[in-house]
């Protein structure tokens, strides 16, 4: 199957080194608002270099699109993508708001073609393997669950197109915070209300670096921290049971060694059973493709789509509909 790659910045690099490892597809075009960025990533993995997305979608032999570029044009590119009969693998968020999303979904749905969202995390070994730990009964009943996504940010970040709400759409909460969300969807399902407090603490621009959230539903509680000024990479991400206990430290990286515990909770209590999982290399982008690509050619559920996408946008939505008004959102 002929991919190709609408944007060639660092995660459009990373996407490339994946086809060509998986030997899943095979890249044959790429195209950036920069062209010297296409050309750069086109003479790296040996295919073509093309001088718009627009030009892109018109190769019949590319059959899947990837779309990696800023969140403003991530709903139309895909859209345009789906009319041209392409399955489409776009980055996380769908769009800068639930309204964008909202559109692709409808386009998905009217186009019949398989599309997946970038929620990597989902594929992160350690959340994988907490994941089956989970849906085993391993910490029986969850009750609540508890978040922090942050790094460091790095010097003229103000200047970044993150931080141009019109291009971003939104700050810290929008990066970060909706893979936290879409974790805590995955895990404790439809939250129905939210309470946000959504703040810029330190870059001197228009969108959030930090954002402070509890969502709830009938059954499960999660409050979860992001932030850019951090200053040092953490992920951590807690499960609570009402029989143990799952915590997930790291990705990798500058975010530290991928760290799974399971606790598990005595008939008399005291010091928990412990048993500690530990991993290596960061293979999340390589199961997400595969679970990708298999969508498409063995029909197999895909792990993180379209429904997804829209869900975490409207949660962010509401979040900072929250922060605004200063009062608990009623998701229903």
């Amino acid at each position: 199957m002929g991919v190709g790659i609408v944007g060639a910045g660092l995660i459009g690099w990373r996407r490339a080194e994946v086809i060509k490892a998986s030997k899943k597809g095979k890249l044959l075009v790429v195209t950036d608002a920069d062209f010297e960025k296409a050309k750069k990533l086109a003479e790296k993995y040996n295919c073509q270099a093309c001088q718009s997305w627009s030009d892109l979608l018109k190769k019949e032999d590319v059959k899947i699109v990837i779309v990696a570029v800023p969140n403003k044009f991530a709903a139309p590119i895909s859209i345009a993508a789906l009319k041209k009969n392409k399955h489409v693998f776009c980055e996380k968020p769908l769009g800068r708001n639930a309204n964008e999303a909202k559109k692709v979904l409808t386009a998905v749905k009217k186009y019949k073609k398989v599309f997946k969202v970038g929620f990597n995390h989902r594929f992160h070994a350690a959340v994988a393997q907490a994941k089956k730990i989970f849906d085993e009964g391993g910490i029986g009943k969850l009750m609540f669950i508890r978040a922090r996504y942050g790094y460091g940010g790095r010097f003229g970040m103000e200047k970044e197109w993150r931080m141009d709400k019109n291009i971003s759409g939104g700050g810290e909460l929008l990066d970060q915070g909706v893979h936290i969300i879409d974790l805590v969807r995955w895990f404790g399902g439809e939250p129905k209300k939210v309470y946000g407090l959504v703040q810029t603490k330190f870059w001197q621009t228009q969108v959030d670096d930090n954002a402070f959230v509890i969502m709830s539903n009938d059954n499960v509680t999660a409050e979860f921290h992001v932030s850019s000024t951090n200053w040092k990479n953490i992920f951590s991400f807690e499960i609570f049971g009402d029989k143990g206990y799952l915590e997930i430290s790291g990705k990798g990286g500058s975010y530290g060694e991928e760290i799974l515990i399971w606790g598990r909770r005595r008939k008399k209590f005291g010091v928990p059973k412990i048993k500690i999982f530990k991993f290596g290399k960061d293979i999340s982008w390589e199961r997400e493709w595969l679970n990708f690509f298999n969508g498409i050619v063995k029909k197999t559920k895909i792990n993180g789509d379209t429904n997804d996408g829209y869900a975490a946008n409207k949660i962010v939505e509401a979040i900072y509909k929250s922060a605004i008004m200063k009062k608990v959102v009623d998701l229903n």
